[in-house]
């Protein structure tokens, strides 16, 4: 499977997770902006079927070589990303899973009985990041309790296998070159923006700056009913270069630990249909 296919197939599905993203998308193309993929991002857990290396299978069987790690204290996650050597506009890949170990029994029961209803033969195929909820049907009362211990754990237990965000490569953009007047041009267009820790996160001195909006608020079935609860965001990344004259390209575990929380609960989620 080549890198063009494995990112079409993930976003596609992914817009129709936020399909914010796609307006956002749509609006800067219209604007005259080339919008290049920074990175993409997925969630998962602890567990040998389905951990950071084996999401990470299927992108270095297209080349993809692993760049740096990273260690979320707050969140209790740990973290890989992945770049495709000779390919400055090819997407980043960061995995990250959660570390479960670290949290309730209930929690650790929970998913452990979670992922034993995958299927099977799922967890040693390509098609694993591609999957969704292999778990079957959500409860919303065990996502609400999930959420008090790790808004992270609920978010996978509901969605599972499949790009947590897309990047806007801030970089690539003209007219829109710096955060502050891609915020701008974003809130004039109605899009909200993830302001936990500031709407911007990370600084030059830091070689990374970062902002997103909020998750999209999607219809999800549950075992007690149709809610409206938050999915997947749209993330924008601005790099800047080194003392070795090369823009950054890795992350700020502190920065993303904001980031993160793009896909919490806010105002007018879990909306019962």
């Amino acid at each position: 499977m080549n890198p063009t296919n494995i990112f079409t197939r993930l976003w596609d599905d992914y817009i129709t997770q936020n399909p914010a993203a796609k307006k956002v998308y749509d609006v800067l193309t219209a604007s005259g902006e080339e919008v290049v993929n920074d990175h993409i991002a997925f969630r998962t857990f602890d567990h040998p079927a389905i951990n950071v290396e084996r999401l990470a299978q299927v992108f270095l069987k297209a080349g993809y070589v692993e760049k740096g790690q990273y260690r979320f204290e707050e969140k209790k996650l740990w973290a890989k990303h992945y770049e495709l050597p000779g390919d400055e506009k090819a997407p980043r890949v960061f995995i990250s899973e959660l570390l479960t170990r670290e949290f309730s029994p209930f929690l650790q029961t929970t998913i452990g009985e979670t992922i034993r209803k995958m299927p099977a033969d799922l967890a040693t195929s390509d098609e694993l990041i591609f999957s969704g909820n292999v778990f079957g049907l959500p409860s919303f009362d065990v996502y609400n309790k999930l959420r008090e211990e790790s808004e992270y754990a609920a978010w996978v237990y509901v969605y599972g296998f499949r790009a947590n965000h897309f990047t806007v490569y801030v970089n690539f953009l003209k007219k829109y070159n710096t955060l502050q007047k891609l915020n701008a041009f974003l809130k004039e267009n109605g899009f909200r923006i993830n302001d936990s820790g500031g709407e911007i996160k990370g600084t030059p001195a830091e070689l990374l700056e970062q902002s997103s909006i909020r998750a999209g608020i999607i219809p999800v079935q549950f075992v007690e009913g149709i809610f409206d609860i938050p999915s997947c965001y749209y993330e924008f990344a601005l790099r800047y270069p080194g003392k070795n004259g090369r823009l950054y390209s890795g992350f700020i575990a502190k920065s993303a630990d904001k980031i993160f929380e793009s896909t919490d609960f806010y105002k007018d989620s879990a909306k019962k249909q």
